[in-house]
């Protein structure tokens, strides 16, 4: 298991990941690094208290982009069950004039 070592709040870490994750995670260290970055451009200081809040800021962006998946996976589930109504309607239609259809055949061979 390779050991990468990340840099977040000036400090650094030795971090453990999966053969072939260490880019992934390098990355993630950087994103956490710009919100611990953003929490002290805001004036707040300590390790603990800006580490928790930068965990906070994440985990809220990670919320609203869960929330919009969802909202547009609804929208798309309301979208598709529109489409299918129309196509059950059509089809209903469809089924009553082959209905009809059979009623007159059925009659014609009947009076034959």
């Amino acid at each position: 298991m390779p050991q990468m070592t990340v840099r977040i709040n000036g400090y650094a870490y030795q971090i453990g990941c999966e053969q072939g994750e260490e880019r992934h995670l390098l990355a993630m260290a950087q994103e956490v690094d710009k919100r611990v970055a953003r929490v002290r451009a805001l004036g707040f200081s300590g390790e603990s208290k800006v580490l928790v809040l930068a965990a906070l800021l994440m985990a809220d962006e990670l919320s609203d982009m869960v929330a919009e998946k969802l909202s547009s996976g609804t929208q798309d589930a309301l979208i598709a069950g529109e489409k299918a109504e129309r196509e059950n309607r059509y089809l209903r239609e469809q089924l009553v004039v082959l209905a009809d259809r059979a009623e007159v055949i059925a009659d014609a061979i009947e009076n034959a």
